[in-house]
């Protein structure tokens, strides 16, 4: 075989270029979540591509390429056998193998984003073994590797359907079985909004991976060495700009108008929806029909995120579901009507539209059945997810024993809801909050014959919303929250380490709640708060009490009982 310098070359630039889209999905997955879960993150990125690397090599290249039966390739560890029946002209197997395994990464790497924050990091490996070893090699020979569908003319150039919907799909079948994050729906069934820590590396995550998805689709055409090859890749970059950038604008209109704002979020996550979309067709499509993919892409994404979230209750974190799995569907299906040779909309009929359905519906059947079944099998094994007490205190420090993953800062856990029964130890309640009754020296009359008095709780991170929703129950109307760092008899006791050297923490992060009370009875607040923020372990906290002078309200000039009022 005569060997090509300038399409090996494309080919590993290609690899080089996917690769570093590990590091934009780690960037968006921890950016989109809470900061409790940061490590957790960045370690199931990075075991997405350690692992897949070698299983791919074992198992997942020969399914793929090892043969050109309609179902699987074959089975050749270790890659030794002969593959010039399907190396791309003049590129070696080595390269055309790093190619290959970089997007099997990608495929697997997308379940992270939405089983995040509440699934078991062993758990985690082990389907990430299980979607690089067999589930995205199978489908990947249908489409790539010279199976059915190939045959069948389904086309999809760089992984709309092969990698994204394989990811999206596994993604949704997980997030369901999982069940929603704590405090992710209140009573009522009614989705609450999660705040991810860090907008910035987000939208930096998005950034690096559209940059690297020029390698994804450009580079996927595996040659450079001919005039059609050069246009080929040059229309290739345009469609994928293009649907990317419409896409993006597409859904900022949409938020813009259904929500009064401009949502930045959406917009991010929108950017990467286009890019899904248009990698089935890139090749195929004009400009034109990449911006109506993208256009399409834009509408559609917000309006899945919406339904996975408030209809079908399948809480998506990062919103992987719709962005690779719907719309890695929708843009392989658009194909069928948009190519230019042969779409339905170019007076091609309905053949290559149809073979489009097929494929999408076969290889999202395929990926359903078999990561469903590795679910299953895991749930009632070693469990699929980490305890209620585990999630509330994030998987940093309980699966990885990382007090955090930002040294030095102190930061707000999550909303939890008031009535989380959690764990209760053999400490007696009447020991689990002590309270300190600090009295004033002097204690002068109240002003207005009304007795005011501060409480002040000292509460875990992680208790917070649940303490503050329970206030609100009671009446409270008011209050003030501080963090504050501190320890107690333990001297802020942790087991935490850090590169394999122990953490020895003495002041450990923790919030001051203060609340001023006149009409609701000291009593109820100090009760409440007890119940809410007991588990019988070091470290529940402390209640203060003191009495209180005065108050006057600035605005009114209110002083007293009055001033602690809410105007009707």
């Amino acid at each position: 075989m005569t060997y090509s310098s300038v399409n090996t070359i494309w080919v590993l630039l290609g690899a080089a270029l996917v690769f570093l889209m590990q590091a934009g999905f780690a960037m968006c997955e921890a950016g989109f979540t809470r900061a409790k879960n940061t490590g957790n993150i960045l370690m199931k990125n990075l075991m997405d591509f350690c692992i897949g690397t070698p299983v791919y090599w074992i198992l997942g290249f020969g399914l793929m390429f090892a043969g050109g039966g309609a179902i699987i390739g074959g089975f050749d560890p270790f890659v030794r056998g002969d593959y010039s029946a399907v190396l791309p002209a003049g590129v070696p197997l080595f390269a055309f193998l790093i190619f290959q395994t970089v997007f099997c990464a990608t495929s697997a790497t997308i379940v992270s984003g939405s089983m995040a924050e509440r699934t078991k990091f062993a758990s985690y490996c082990i389907y990430s073994l299980c979607i690089s070893a067999f589930i995205y090699p199978v489908s990947g020979h249908w489409i790539w590797g010279g199976g059915w569908l190939s045959q069948l003319g389904f086309h999809d150039f760089a992984g709309s359907a092969a990698v994204h919907m394989v990811g999206g799909i596994c993604a949704a079948i997980g997030a369901a079985i999982l069940g929603p994050r704590i405090g992710k729906y209140d009573k009522n069934g009614s989705p609450r909004a999660i705040l991810g820590h860090n907008l910035s590396l987000g939208a930096l995550g998005v950034f690096i991976l559209w940059f690297c998805w020029f390698g994804f689709n450009g580079c996927s055409t595996v040659a450079m060495d001919s005039d059609d090859a050069l246009v080929s890749a040059g229309l290739i970059f345009v469609n994928t700009n293009m649907a990317a950038a419409v896409a993006s604008v597409v859904t900022m209109i949409y938020t813009w108008l259904r929500y009064k704002k401009p949502d930045v979020g959406m917009t991010l996550n929108a950017a990467l929806a286009g890019l899904v979309a248009i990698t089935a067709g890139c090749d195929v499509v004009s400009p034109v029909g990449a911006a109506i993919i993208g256009i399409i892409a834009g509408i559609l994404l917000p309006i899945s995120i919406n339904f996975f979230d408030a209809v079908l209750k399948i809480d998506d974190p990062v919103g992987a579901i719709s962005v690779h799995g719907v719309c890695g569907a929708a843009g392989t299906l658009l194909t069928g009507l948009l190519a230019v040779d042969g779409g339905a909309f170019y007076g091609g009929g309905l053949d290559f539209f149809l073979t489009q359905c097929i494929g999408v519906g076969a290889t999202a059947l395929w990926a359903a059945v078999m990561i469903t079944i590795v679910f299953l099998v895991i749930k009632h094994t070693i469990g699929l997810r980490v305890s209620a007490e585990e999630e509330l205190k994030g998987l940093d420090v309980t699966e990885h024993g990382l007090p955090s993953a930002y040294g030095g800062f102190a930061f707000n856990y999550d909303d939890t809801p008031a009535d989380l029964a959690l764990p209760v130890g053999a400490v007696p309640m009447k020991e689990a909050v002590p309270v300190e009754v600090a009295p004033s020296v002097v204690e002068p009359a109240p002003v207005g014959g009304v007795k005011m008095t501060k409480i002040d709780i000292l509460c875990k991170m992680e208790r917070f919303d649940a303490l503050k929703r329970a206030m609100f129950e009671i009446g409270i109307t008011g209050m003030t929250a501080i963090n504050v760092m501190g320890c107690g008899e333990q001297r802020g006791k942790t087991e935490g380490y850090f590169r394999g050297a122990k953490v020895e923490a003495t002041m450990l992060p923790s919030i001051q709640v203060s609340i001023v009370v006149s009409k609701v009875p000291v009593s109820l607040v100090i009760n409440t708060a007890r119940k809410v923020l007991y588990t019988g372990k070091f470290g529940d906290g402390k209640i203060f009490i003191y009495n209180v002078e005065n108050v006057v309200k600035v605005r009114t000039g209110e002083e007293g009982y009055d001033a602690l009022q809410d105007a009707e």
